[in-house]
């Protein structure tokens, strides 16, 4: 860290949420965190604590305070490691992990979410209409470190925004994010949540922006420890294809949902986030007050902007709470033209694709409530044609379109067979 960040006033934004260590007393001599955890499967749960530097652990029994809620406190600061007992048998992660030092089955590590001194303490971010995208994966650039080490050639070459895949932690050390199981914890195969802020920081300097790929609609196969302790979490005998379902009408859920989006954007200054697959939340109502939250709760004068990737084409969704949807309507009709495939979801736009495009171009999804084939005919989508183009992230390639392939090839890879099209006199 340099010094003119160890000397530079810390930045004020720092989130308190519901679940999870919170540091009570940084920075005093005599340090305390408060431990607040949501178990209503569970009839006693114990906060199993380390210091840090210590090789032993003490156990502090955890005070039911009602709608299945436990809490704590302890004589311990950042750096502690610690997790949850449950009836004495079972020991978890922290669901709200500021960070996993030893992976997704290890212990959580308290943080101080002041401890970094931002630089930049005056960026604003950029208007939605300045965006352009370079999406990113982070373990493919070398960890937090090694994207920060690339970001003057990103903004010299035009880019105004990187969006990272998803960062929260998974299982092992190489996975494309997808399967986080700790939405809270930047996995610690990057690096640690300092460096993380200082790649934010550093880009903002750069005048980049910085985005967030977030995943609030299943949890990963290997690490999830909720059903051992908060069975109602999930929605019984509803699934996705990823597993059961996450049950958003209930609050405890919603909360910790709504409290994650404003951590990543209070606490770490991203300015903005992707939200993965809405569609496999299927609740529009949770997603306009996830919405409604934020706009609520960032600072006056801050440009945030939220993302969506929504198979279900709702636009009305785009109309009043949500920046921009990833257009796959946009890259499939392109892909087709390009590549003159028609398997998978290609089937649905390889028929006249230069009309779908000219769609695209001049109202924004191809389908708006239009019968699709790869929905078994059933209508698809609402009307877009009254939403700006900036409602609509228009690309040629993103992780699912690579990362789906067989052999991970890239358009430019791809045989291309341009059709030969007759355009119209005035062109």
């Amino acid at each position: 860290m340099s010094q003119h960040q160890i000397h530079s006033e810390r930045h004020p934004s720092a989130h308190c949420f519901s679940f999870g260590a919170h540091l009570t007393g940084a920075g005093q001599q005599h340090p305390r965190t408060r431990f607040r955890f949501w178990a209503p499967s569970r009839d006693r749960v114990q906060v199993e604590v380390q210091g840090a530097g210590s090789t032993t652990s003490e156990l502090t029994d955890m005070q039911p305070v009602g709608d299945g809620w436990y809490e704590a406190e302890a004589d311990v600061g950042a750096g502690t490691l610690y997790r949850y007992r449950l009836d004495e048998e079972l020991a978890v992660p922290d669901p709200a992990s500021r960070f996993q030092p030893q992976d997704v089955h290890g212990p959580s590590e308290v943080v101080d979410p002041h401890a970094y001194r931002w630089t930049h303490t005056d960026w604003h971010g950029r208007p939605w209409e300045e965006t352009v995208l370079y999406e990113l994966h982070v373990g493919a650039m070398g960890g937090y470190a090694g994207v920060t080490a690339r970001l003057p050639e990103l903004a010299q070459l035009g880019v105004t925004a990187i969006e990272l895949m998803p960062l929260n932690d998974f299982s092992g050390t190489r996975n494309w994010g997808y399967d986080g199981v700790l939405p809270y914890a930047p996995d610690s195969a990057y690096g640690r949540p300092e460096e993380l802020k200082q790649l934010i920081d550093t880009a903002h300097g750069l005048g980049l922006m910085v985005f967030l790929d977030v995943v609030y609609n299943h949890f990963g196969p290997d690490g999830n420890y909720l059903h051992a302790y908060a069975k109602t979490f999930f929605r019984e005998g509803v699934n996705t294809p990823w597993g059961p379902a996450i049950d958003f009408e209930r609050p405890q859920v919603r909360d910790f949902f709504f409290d994650n989006a404003l951590y990543w954007l209070n606490e770490y200054r991203f300015d903005g986030l992707r939200l993965d697959a809405v569609h496999a939340i299927n609740y529009d109502e949770w997603l306009r007050e996830l919405a409604d939250r934020v706009r609520s709760s960032v600072e006056a004068g801050r440009h945030v902007h939220l993302v969506l990737e929504n198979e279900h084409n709702t636009a009305s969704l785009l109309a009043d709470h949500f920046n921009a949807q990833w257009s796959d309507d946009a890259h499939n009709t392109l892909h087709a033209l390009l590549t003159g495939e028609s398997e998978s979801y290609y089937e649905a736009y390889s028929d006249r694709p230069i009309d779908k495009l000219a769609r695209v171009l001049s109202e924004g999804f191809v389908y708006q409530g239009d019968s699709s084939p790869l929905h078994d005919g059933a209508p698809r989508g609402e009307p877009s044609g009254h939403l700006p183009p900036t409602a609509f992230v228009m690309f040629l390639q993103n992780h699912d379109q690579v990362g789906n392939r067989a052999m991970g090839d890239r358009l430019r890879a791809l045989r291309t067979t341009i059709r030969s099209v007759r355009l119209p006199a005035c062109c």
